[in-house]
């Protein structure tokens, strides 16, 4: 995951959302309860994962659902104003089209938060919508700059590929059968290398032992949630319990000793590949000691970037912003300069002295999926190793 960088009218109905379609949020001023999502690599806190009150009302009412949502994201944004979210929504929200989601859109820039900083997790019960129905309605919410999870690993292959959602839940009753029971094992395997493979994150679900997180990790899954990280009365900046050891062995068996990528990555300021390059000069314009801005897609891979020095040469020069301010950013971009994390920085240093042009420019470090975790400043680079 990056490394990047969340409210309705107090009268309404008293109700919920269903976390999977059959339960719903109370009417409480309370938050709701709220679980970490934990990096298997690294051990931090990734996002928050919100946990519905349960509540059978109205579960086939669109607008009474629509309404629970945006007083749900008002709740959690109230207690949470940095990470990421990922909030449970009915699968029937989704077919209903965009109309629902606008409410919940407004709730979010009201609370300072942006669309695609939040993870819609659709219910399990989107097995039983016709496929065309649900790739039209994720469709909808990824133009609208949401992300878009499956609640369910259990869904066709095929169907995972052409969703293309940001991440997958993998079932707790899959979960639970890591590492004792060798077919569930295989199957989470085999479900970790499909997102690895199509650039998907697969989230496990409920992790409870040691031994699962460990199992979960060497089978390729980067993402956890569960009663091992934390217990119910969690709350943002509660620490969580470390990650075991075991799982963070061997990233990068083999390669030569020294720092690794990611003791030099700072968080990377990114903008949709769509932006103009108007809102990559507020960016720089509003941090003097910014380098670069990395254009990323809706997976947040990274697909282009912006040198500082380049681009505000290019656009402040004669009719530079009359010629590009309204157009694509990309259009002034350079290819990007990827490095994994795992990486020696001494190998990360001559990959960004390959191009003489571009010595010094930041490289990014990405992760297994190829998705922005961060940039590495060179000059970093080259002071650490030449102080060894």
């Amino acid at each position: 995951m990056s490394a990047h960088r969340n409210p309705l009218h107090a009268d309404a109905a008293q109700s919920a959302i269903p976390a999977g379609g059959n339960s719903a949020i109370g009417e409480s001023n309370e938050s709701p309860p709220l679980r970490p999502i934990v990096d298997l690599d690294s051990g931090a806190v990734l996002a928050i994962d919100v946990i519905p009150f349960p509540d059978g009302a109205a579960a086939g009412d669109v607008p009474a659902q629509a309404e629970r949502l945006a007083r749900l994201t008002r709740r959690v944004a109230a207690h949470e104003t940095l990470l990421p979210l990922v909030l449970p929504v009915p699968a029937l929200l989704v077919a209903a089209g965009r109309e629902p989601f606008a409410l919940l859109e407004h709730t979010l820039r009201r609370a300072g938060r942006r669309p695609r900083e939040v993870t819609l997790m659709i219910g399990p019960e989107l097995r039983d919508l016709p496929r065309d129905v649900l790739l039209r309605g994720t469709g909808y919410l990824r133009e609208m700059g949401f992300r878009c999870a499956l609640g369910t690993a259990q869904v066709a292959p095929d169907l995972l590929l052409e969703a293309a959602p940001f991440l997958f839940r993998i079932d707790p009753g899959l979960v639970a059968g890591v590492p004792g029971d060798e077919r569930l094992t295989a199957v989470v395997e085999g479900l970790a290398r499909i997102g690895r493979g199509s650039g998907v994150f697969p989230l496990a679900a409920e992790v409870r032992t040691a031994a699962q997180a460990v199992a979960l990790r060497r089978a390729g899954v980067r993402l956890a949630q569960g009663p091992l990280f934390a217990d119910e009365g969690w709350r943002p900046g509660d620490r969580v319990t470390p990650v075991p050891e075991a799982t963070l062995d061997g990233t990068a068996p083999g390669l030569e000793t020294g720092p690794r990528v990611a003791e030099f990555v700072v968080p990377a300021v990114t903008l949709p590949e769509e932006a103009t390059a108007e809102e990559v000069l507020e960016a720089f314009t509003n941090d003097p000691a910014l380098n670069s801005v990395i254009l990323i897609d809706h997976r947040e891979r990274p697909v282009a970037s912006l040198d500082r020095a380049r681009f505000l040469l290019a656009i402040t020069g004669p009719y530079g912003h009359a010629l590009h301010a309204k157009r694509p950013a990309r259009r002034l971009a350079d290819t990007p300069r990827t490095v994994a994390r795992g990486l020696p920085a001494l190998a990360a240093l001559r990959s960004a002295g390959a191009d003489r042009d571009r010595v010094y420019d930041d490289v990014i470090s990405v992760n297994e999926f190829g998705q922005c975790m961060g940039v590495v400043h060179v000059s970093d680079l080259i002071r650490s190793l030449s102080g060894n």
